[in-house]
């Protein structure tokens, strides 16, 4: 087991410029979630270079491959990358910054893409040495709903055979690069997008008795979620706003206000609930105040839950691959991911791979214009993933 560790670590050392040559080759033509065609044609070269057979077009722009090992039926592990980028300008300025106005690798899903063709080109090199078979997943839509992993699903990425366990990593530029960190159980929070229509009667601003001014309706309202899900939850809870859309003018009072929140839990009853709760509070509110409330709730992501033994086996690869002290135990987030959808059918493990480097001044975070990662965790990426996989089909 320590011949294979060590090459392991040896040939991800060895493919770290080609990987990072990957990387920011998809970083620099970033593609927005289910309009991944380039770089589903990209990676599909790369897969046809190694002589692994895939399938393309699942769920749009997805692919799906297998590496076969001996005895290819007695045991299935799939690893999973996603590959859509954000609406967002890219201010880095390195030579592999953005070509896309307006649209930014700025999740990291290019860090999980290159990641798992590495560790593809890796366990390839080693499918003589396992049983079972390797499934490797290039996901859609990560950043949009429906989410590309339910999706999938739906189109049997988890099928034929099931997998055994599925495994996946997301970037995280608050840890070092160098270390990884694991949390077994309930870790991230379900996700739905909230729309709600406000309409009261417009006019003009001088003239208050002609109109019920439906920014103060929905204002209330506001108040008013905010004091009933704020008020001792049964289940962590976010229930947030981030947009408020009042197209009025000094003197001019607008007819309907547009809100945009999102409604995050760990608690999937109580999720169900909150949803009919918050849709009745705000449509009393209106009618209260004589006006009328349209509230549409858009079901997003379920919670993302690790499957405990699974996760402890990938605990005590991390840190035998890493040693203890590069592997960290994670808090819960309130943050989301559609991989919970493969968590709710499959045994699942999602880990954290340390992209930081406050030395280097890399220290944005996700979803920002300036984030970017110390590109030595690549070999990590690749490496761990490989590893994990490698043992999993080796588990006795």
């Amino acid at each position: 087991m320590e011949d294979i560790q060590d090459h392991i670590k040896n040939r991800a050392a060895a493919l770290l410029p080609e990987i990072i040559a990957i990387r920011r080759q998809i970083h620099a033509h970033p593609e927005l979630s289910f309009e991944e065609v380039h770089t589903a044609a990209f990676i599909a070269s790369e897969l046809k270079a190694l002589g692994i057979p895939f399938k393309e077009g699942v769920a749009g722009t997805g692919l799906v491959a297998e590496i076969k090992g001996k005895n290819p039926q007695k045991r299935m592990i799939a690893l999973r990358s996603d590959l859509d980028a954000l609406p967002i300008q890219e201010e880095n300025k390195t030579i592999y910054r953005s070509t896309v106005p307006g649209v930014m690798h700025a999740c990291g899903h290019d860090v999980h893409t290159a990641s798992l063709l590495g560790a593809a080109k890796i366990l390839e090199e080693l499918k003589d040495t396992f049983e079972g078979t390797v499934r490797l997943i290039f996901q859609p839509g990560e950043e949009k709903l429906p989410g590309g992993a339910s999706l999938m699903i739906k189109e049997g990425v988890l099928e034929h055979p099931r997998p055994d366990a599925i495994f996946a990593q997301h970037v995280f530029p608050s840890m070092e690069t160098g270390k990884v960190g694991f949390r077994k159980g309930m870790y991230m929070a379900s996700t739905d997008e909230l729309y709600i229509t406000v309409r009261g009667k417009g006019g003009h601003a001088a003239m208050p008795a002609d109109y019920n001014n439906p920014i103060f309706i929905a204002a209330e309202i506001l108040q008013q979620l905010h004091k009933e899900f704020n008020a001792n939850p049964p289940a962590p809870t976010v229930l947030a706003f981030g947009r408020f859309i009042a197209d009025g003018a000094t003197n001019v009072i607008p007819a309907e206000v547009k809100i945009e929140g999102t409604f995050r839990t760990l608690d999937e009853k109580w999720r169900k609930e909150a949803k009919l709760k918050m849709v009745r509070i705000a449509e009393e509110k209106a009618l209260q105040l004589g006006g009328s409330c349209v509230f549409d709730v858009r079901d997003g992501y379920p919670y993302l839950a690790n499957e405990e033994t699974v996760t402890g086996r990938a605990i005590a690869c991390a840190e035998r691959y890493m040693g203890k002290q590069s592997v960290e135990e994670l808090p819960l987030r309130m943050t989301a991911e559609d991989f919970a959808f493969y968590s709710h059918h499959v045994p699942a493990c999602f880990y954290r791979l340390g992209t930081g480097n406050k030395s280097k001044g890399i220290t944005s975070g996700v979803h920002t214009s300036t984030f970017d990662i110390d590109e030595q965790a690549l070999a990590t990426g690749m490496g761990l993933l490989a590893w994990i996989a490698w043992n999993e089909l080796n588990w006795k």
